[in-house]
């Protein structure tokens, strides 16, 4: 068990050196969106891995102008670890809404406005879409 885990760490270290010294925009071996090749309508997570490369380099404007649903998981990720951490090492119980029954249904529904906005071609949606 703990050789899977350590497996997984290296990767998760391996990818992040990546992304740190390789900008996704400039190269042409890391994966393409295949829905946005295909259709050309922007995903959700349509350009996460560049966002990521900025992120890496702590170029948190890059972050929002690649993709700002990106911003807002880390920190719904980061709420998630710091109530799950304050529990378990303070002995807390504070409620933590990522597991309310209606939060699936509360980010599937931004996340399908998210798609919707970014592709309309317009200001002020064309700001979503990834630059």
């Amino acid at each position: 068990m703990k050789l899977k885990y350590f497996g997984v760490l290296i990767l998760v270290i391996g990818l992040a050196f990546l992304y740190f010294f390789i900008n996704p925009s400039e190269v042409d071996f890391l994966p393409k969106c295949p829905l946005y090749i295909s259709t050309g309508i922007y995903c959700p997570g349509c350009g996460s891995q560049r966002a990521t490369h900025h992120l890496l380099r702590l170029d948190f404007w890059g972050v929002i102008q690649q993709n700002i649903l990106y911003f807002v998981a880390l920190f719904v990720l980061a709420y998630h670890f710091i109530v799950t951490s304050i529990n378990l090492l303070f002995k807390k119980r504070i409620y933590n809404y990522i597991y309310h029954p209606k939060t699936p249904i509360i980010i599937l529904i931004v996340v399908i406005v998210f798609w919707i906005l970014r592709n309309i071609p317009y200001y002020p949606f064309n700001i979503l879409a990834p630059h």
